[in-house]
């Protein structure tokens, strides 16, 4: 099993926007956590990226990146990630390479394949000039080439060149939760960042798989990959399987279509779930870290050692913006 100072703790964020919120509170929620964590000694600080919905707020990693590293002094901050296959990867190369200018040596370019939305919103995205999710290996490539200048002579871009110059170029993560994103990652010598959060089982062997077909085709050397994990870390069992209830009613409309914002306590305790839900419940909450810190330290340890990894990232929503905070304290300090 990992040693316990070994192991190094990132953050995602997905901006969660709390009943009776606004979306302008809960990017001012992130820049307030990026700081706090920052503080705490998390490595990397990673925005998410949806669309259309009235419960995550981060619709423009590059913007919001901009304003943490901007409130912040040392930690990394990135994308977790970018939904490639909706952009230009000559657009996406000229962003991060702006924000490697302003903040050298701090950005984390993270790219993901799905879409981050419903079918419309997909649709909307597109229109001007998106050419789907079938061109992802290639866009892939593409981006890679633009970021470090390196596009083959034969390519019908090879003389377009992202800018401004920058003498180093972010890395880029590839993140996934399934053996075609490992594949990708693998073969163009990427990052690989597995959504344990999003398929709990079978994913030391997708990381396995990656690690084992890594070509160095990129800037990587060899495979580097950490972790994505969702957890409620509370004073007590207690108390996080109180928090939990608002995370559970938030998923539980999700997979239903309804993109609402974060239920309090109180009116997830309050929902009467049916017998259907009940079991959706208990089966999304497989995906999730919660309880009192040493119970969280010992599962996180274990996935340290199930996936021979040393770095996870740490997804945490919870009601009230108090509650989330202290988790990620009560985590750092059983990990000191």
């Amino acid at each position: 099993m990992p040693d316990t100072k070994n192991i190094r703790l990132s953050v995602l964020d997905q901006s969660p926007i709390r009943e009776g919120a606004t979306g302008a509170d809960a990017l001012q929620e992130s820049i307030l956590l990026a700081q706090a964590t920052e503080k705490l000694g998390y490595h990397r600080y990673w925005v998410a990226e949806h669309h259309g919905s009235d419960g995550l707020a981060a619709a423009s990693p590059e913007i919001l990146i901009t304003r943490i590293a901007a409130e912040t002094e040392t930690i990394r901050v990135g994308s977790g990630g970018v939904m490639l296959s909706h952009y230009s990867p000559y657009k996406v190369a000229e962003n991060f390479r702006m924000l490697e200018s302003m903040f050298p040596g701090r950005i984390d370019l993270g790219i993901g394949r799905a879409p981050g939305s419903d079918q419309p919103t997909s649709q909307a995205l597109a229109y001007g000039g998106g050419i789907g999710v079938e061109n992802f290996p290639t866009m892939i490539s593409d981006l890679s080439g633009f970021l470090t200048d390196s596009l083959p002579d034969d390519h019908p871009f090879s003389r377009v060149k992202a800018r401004p110059f920058t003498s180093s170029a972010p890395p880029v993560w590839l993140l996934g939760s399934s053996n075609y994103s490992a594949a990708y990652a693998a073969h163009f010598g990427l990052a690989f960042s597995f959504a344990h959060f999003i398929t709990p089982f079978g994913g030391e062997a997708v990381v396995r798989a990656y690690q084992d077909q890594f070509q160095a085709a990129g800037t990587l050397d060899a495979p580097q990959c950490n972790i994505g994990i969702f957890v409620i870390c509370a004073e007590t069992q207690e108390e996080a399987e109180r928090l939990i209830t608002s995370r559970d009613l938030f998923r539980l409309r999700a997979d239903k279509g309804e993109l609402a914002p974060v239920p309090s306590v109180e009116e997830a305790m309050a929902y009467p779930y049916t017998d259907a839900e009940r079991e959706h419940v208990l089966q999304s909450r497989t995906r999730t870290i919660y309880g009192a810190p040493e119970k969280v330290k010992e599962q996180i340890l274990a996935l340290g050692d199930l996936f021979q990894c040393d770095e996870f990232v740490v997804l945490t929503a919870c009601h009230k913006f108090a509650d989330r905070v202290r988790s990620y304290e009560l985590l750092a300090e059983v990990f000191s």
